[in-house]
């Protein structure tokens, strides 16, 4: 059986658009989707966290432990083994309140993608085949976007961060997944039911293709 963690933030905890942190069930969101797309020879492991970021501390009350570098090597060994590691991070690190240019942030994920390549198993000291999930772009019409600069400027932001990643991905021979067409929902910034959907089906896809 191959093992696939899926480690980011409220896209694959799976946070529905414009509620109070309600969450799409195990009919909906795209981690549990993609182990039904698998079937019985894949175990899917959800490691979504609301407000994950790649390196910023969140300084906000009740945000502790949001660094989600802090954490990879911990997730890593708590479900070892790991046979492939989808990373789907960056889109709070476009916050303004973080002040990163989307080669910082490609800069970051460089660093994620250095540790995992270097990280073995315990078990058989085996290393986790990657798959990059680009980001759905923010949608900063929306009602909730235009009523603060949480996220000003994020779209254009989250498209040329894309563009990075998928060149970095080519030049280090990684598996990228293309989501700019991903639809957000009433906020802007998390998906709708149809785009968890699609994802699921785009990352099965892949998985099944490429994935020895």
């Amino acid at each position: 059986m191959k093992r696939v963690l899926c480690y980011g933030d409220s896209n694959t905890w799976g946070y529905i658009s414009g509620t109070n942190h309600l969450r799409y069930d195990e009919n909906e969101r795209w981690t549990k989707l993609l182990q039904k797309e698998l079937g019985a020879n894949f175990e899917v492991i959800e490691e979504g966290l609301n407000s994950r970021t790649l390196f910023s501390d969140d300084p906000r009350p009740g945000k502790e432990g949001r660094n989600g570098f802090t954490y990879l090597k911990p997730c890593l060994d708590t479900h070892d083994k790991i046979d492939v590691i989808i990373l789907m991070l960056g889109t709070n690190e476009l916050k303004n309140s973080y002040n990163n240019s989307a080669q910082d942030i490609l800069d970051m994920v460089g660093k994620y993608i250095k540790f995992i390549k270097e990280y073995k198993s315990q078990i058989d000291k085996s290393t986790p085949q990657i798959i990059i999930s680009g980001l759905p772009l923010v949608n900063e019409n929306t009602e909730y976007c235009a009523k603060n600069d949480k996220y000003k400027g994020a779209s254009d932001k989250g498209r040329e961060l894309n563009k990075l990643y998928k060149a970095y991905c080519k030049s280090k021979n990684i598996f990228y997944i293309d989501n700019n067409d991903l639809a957000t929902g009433v906020d802007g910034v998390h998906l709708t039911k149809e785009s968890h959907q699609k994802l699921a089906r785009r990352l099965s896809k892949e998985i099944s293709r490429e994935i020895s």
